[in-house]
């Protein structure tokens, strides 16, 4: 960053007098400019025993098999941009449960937010930022071709609890890359 968004002056970074840590700050205007995470938002959808899943035309991870999930849009809740993410990119309207999994990453500065929900009629189709879209059982899920730990961490809890009935909440913390 290198100029104020309030008023165009220069910015430098550094130490803000009582703060932690370093900010933006505007020489001229000394306007405090907060960099703070991105909330990503998401879908596990369920067609009877498969998931709903999107091959990514786009970086990252392009031809890479996720959930249909992405960054929140402001003016909207969590809620309503995995709805809208899902019938994005997956072309699926879907009727919600709740929130399953909370990933904390701060790492990439990164919160994502994924929803369990029913896929309504079965429907689904790759939208502008998807090759292809696919409902998939356990078996045949392409675990190697998952683009984001993720994606691979939900789907685990999701077959695991599938076993049991049982769906917790789960708050989960990747503090480190995942190779």
């Amino acid at each position: 960053m290198n100029f104020c968004n309030e008023c165009g002056g220069p910015i430098l970074f550094g130490p803000v007098d009582g703060d932690h840590a370093p900010r933006h700050v505007c020489t001229r205007c000394g306007y405090i400019h907060y960099l703070n995470p991105k909330i990503v938002c998401g879908c596990l959808a369920i067609w009877h025993d498969q998931v709903l899943l999107c091959r990514r035309a786009i970086e990252p991870r392009a031809g890479f098999w996720t959930l249909p999930a992405g960054f929140m849009e402001n003016g909207e809740t969590t809620l309503e941009g995995a709805v809208r993410e899902t019938r994005e990119e997956a072309r699926a309207d879907i009727e919600v449960e709740g929130l399953y999994c909370l990933f904390n990453i701060p790492h990439i500065n990164q919160v994502y937010m994924m929803f369990k929900g029913t896929l309504i009629a079965g429907r689904h189709a790759a939208g502008d930022e998807t090759l292809e879209t696919g409902l998939y059982r356990e078996d045949q899920i392409p675990w190697h071709d998952l683009a984001f730990p993720v994606v691979r961490k939900t789907l685990k809890h999701y077959f695991e609890d599938r076993i049991t009935g049982s769906f917790p909440f789960r708050m989960i913390d990747l503090r480190h890359p995942i190779p």
